[in-house]
């Protein structure tokens, strides 16, 4: 998908929601569990009830992973069942040396033909560039992230710059703001004019509305550019908002009130 394409998608939507599939057997309702494939099951519904009201979905890769080759069978058929109009995010969060880097690379953006995937930065420019070899596809790339363990190593300063503004800067000597985009946690909001200053035209996907405490008005006051420039990512508050055989019914719920909500911050922001 191109950027001009995920742009039309938020101004006809008047949203730039992203549904996190975060599929837990444990977690999905028990009634599904005598289905054939729970997992798609589950996905499925969700999609149906939620997309007219998303330009974007993300399944973390960890949740099918954990369960084997029936899990990654569950991805490639929820994978296959996404409308073509909406953007698709593998969670997945990879990141090594070139040769396995073109791997990972094939094996989201061809083989199962995401429209983009996450990758972690730690190991430099042979580890990202294969996943920019892909015509319209993207890089999500880590940059700051809403964990508390961040702290640990995304704030180290040098005298000069912070690690997060490493990554940011010097990532976009790789990919531009038509295959490249960046994590940034929605509970840091007050960095977001800071990351802004450095990659004014690029994506951003935010993790941590909602559930851990983020602020959808505060991220978009700080971080919203010309073309939105935000993907908004929920997850366990949509998927997750009921537990029986309504569940669908209450997760379309969960994502309209959040659709509405960033129907009037795009009026606000951009008119």
């Amino acid at each position: 998908m191109t950027k001009q394409e995920l742009i039309s998608q938020i101004k006809q939507k008047q949203s730039f929601l992203c549904v996190g599939l975060d599929a837990d057997i444990d977690k999905i309702p028990k009634h599904l569990l005598k289905e054939e494939d729970p997992i798609f099951e589950f996905n499925k519904q969700i999609i149906d009830a939620t997309k007219d009201l998303c330009v974007a979905y993300k399944p973390n890769t960890a949740f099918y992973e954990s369960l084997g080759a029936k899990g990654w069978e569950s991805l490639e058929k929820t994978i296959n069942y996404i409308p073509n109009d909406i953007f698709t995010i593998a969670d997945a969060k990879r990141g090594d040396i070139g040769n396995t880097s073109k791997m990972y690379a094939n094996a989201f953006l061809n083989t199962l033909n995401f429209d983009s995937v996450t990758v972690a930065p730690y190991m430099g420019s042979d580890s990202v560039l294969p996943f920019l070899e892909f015509k319209d596809k993207w890089v999500i790339l880590l940059a700051l992230t809403s964990n508390k363990g961040a702290d640990n190593f995304q704030f180290f300063d040098n005298g000069a710059e912070k690690l997060f503004e490493r990554v940011l800067k010097q990532s976009q000597k790789w990919g531009d703001d038509k295959n490249l985009m960046y994590v940034v946690g929605a509970t840091r909001p007050e960095m977001f004019t800071e990351i802004r200053s450095i990659v004014p035209d690029n994506f951003l996907l935010v993790p941590g509305v909602g559930a851990q405490g983020g602020s959808l008005s505060e991220v978009c006051k700080y971080g919203m550019n010309k073309d939105c420039g935000l993907l908004i990512n929920s997850s366990r508050g949509i998927i997750y908002a009921g537990s029986d055989e309504n569940f669908a019914v209450a997760a379309r719920n969960s994502a309209l009130q959040i659709q509405k909500e960033m129907a009037i911050l795009l009026e606000e922001f951009l008119g």
